[in-house]
This record gives C-alpha cells, sequence and structure tokens, in this order.
C-alpha cells in the first residue's frame, strides 16, 4: 500500500478526468482504490466476483475496454497467480493510451500461497524483459523505474515497476518514486545504464548471513 501511495504521489500531481484500471482488485488486504486520487474513475477488474471488484473477467486474458481507453493500470500482488502473465501485460498495453501507465508491484519472494495459483516471482530483470516482450509484439514501451523493496512489518519483499505505454511520451512525468526512497535495491531508471543499489543477496538471505556470523563470533 505504501508504494501504491508513492505511485499515485509521483506520477498524478495534476488533477485530471482521469480512469485507473485494478487488475486484480479484490479487497483481501486492503484495495488501492483507499489511496488512488479521488478525482479519478476507478474500476477494479479481477477473476472472481467480490469486494472491490467492478468488473469479473470473463477471458482472464481479455480486458473489456477498448484500444487507447485508460490512462492507468495498476496491479497489486496479483500477477504471480496470472498462469501467462505476459499475455496479461500485452492487454494492458493495449488498452492504455501512448501517455498511460502501468503500475506493477509483485513479489519477488515470500511463502506459497494459492488464489487459486501460485506461479511465479519477480526478480529486478523482469521489467526490462517485459519491455522486450512488448516491443515484439508491436508495442514500442519503456520501463521508467523498477526496484525491489524492503520489507515492512511481514515477510515480503516487493518487485516494483512502473512503464509507460510509449516511450515518446516519458518527458510527460520527470519525477520518479527512486527519487523519495532512501532503501531500496537492484533499481533501475529511465535512460540509465545499470543497476542502482545492486544487491545480490535477498533480503532474507543478508540477515541469515548476518546471524550466521553472529552466532559463529558468539561460539568462538
Amino acid at each position: 500500500m505504501d508504494n501504491a501511495r508513492l505511485f499515485f504521489f509521483t506520477y498524478f500531481r495534476a488533477e485530471k478526468h482521469c480512469v485507473v484500471l485494478d487488475i486484480g482488485s479484490q479487497d483481501v488486504n486492503g484495495t488501492m482504490r483507499s489511496v488512488a486520487p479521488a478525482y479519478c474513475r476507478y474500476i477494479g477488474v479481477d477473476f472472481s466476483a467480490g469486494a472491490g471488484v467492478d468488473v469479473v473477467l470473463q477471458d482472464p486474458y481479455r480486458l473489456p475496454f477498448a484500444d487507447g481507453s485508460v490512462d492507468a493500470v495498476v496491479s497489486s500482488s496479483c500477477f504471480e497467480h496470472v498462469e501467462f502473465f505476459w499475455l496479461m501485460f500485452m492487454e494492458v498495453m493495449r488498452v492504455l493510451k501512448p501517455q498511460g501507465l502501468f503500475y506493477l508491484n509483485a513479489p519477488t519472494n515470500g511463502d506459497y500461497h494459492r488464489y487459486p495459483v501460485d506461479c511465479w516471482r519477480f526478480y529486478p530483470d523482469a521489467g526490462s524483459a517485459l519491455v522486450r516482450w512488448a516491443q515484439r509484439n508491436g508495442f514500442k514501451p519503456a520501463l521508467l523505474e523498477s526496484f525491489v523493496a524492503y520489507q515492512t512489518r511481514d515477510i515480503w519483499n516487493d518487485f516494483v515497476a512502473v512503464f509507460i505505454q510509449a516511450e515518446s511520451c516519458a518527458t510527460e512525468y520527470p519525477g520518479r518514486m527512486l527519487d523519495q526512497l532512501d532503501r531500496y535495491m537492484n533499481g533501475k531508471r529511465h535512460g540509465e545504464r545499470g543497476i542502482l543499489m545492486q544487491q545480490a543477496a535477498s533480503e532474507d538471505r543478508a540477515l541469515v548471513r548476518a546471524l550466521s556470523n553472529e552466532l559463529r563470533h558468539v561460539d568462538s
């Protein structure tokens, strides 16, 4: 929720009519609708009915919206449950306007949890790979930024990525979430090469390593 709030704060500064589409919107442990700008039309879609769901998808890989009709698509803790997430990514590209944004939040670690299946975890190069997949399918998107967030009150490290449907419109969004973060791992920023705050070990593994070193010191 903190990441979603920061996304809206960073990219939605001017009040104007906009349509925000939330993929996997069912309210299980909260909803991004609660932190979205009040002036936006917020539409929640999911594969089954429930709280926070405005549209139930008849086909999990077909969004019932016209080409280029949506200003932003958001999705949190959903793509790990989408068996063919790359197909859904193409649908996101299709419905977005050229200046439209896609905010993706998906776990890069964590427990096996089936809703109704649990298929994937996302690592730091996932965003760049999705851009290349879209390019192979005729789109010209860009990854504006991505990073792995540190844990907050639970076991999860989120992979967060922000895409724009047409790279030619990237200059419309000069700000980045990364500008406002002090701690993150393995970040990427549009127009810059290399990995920011590169860290090979996961937060869990780094913690285990530190505890092991501490125990060895105690034993000695």
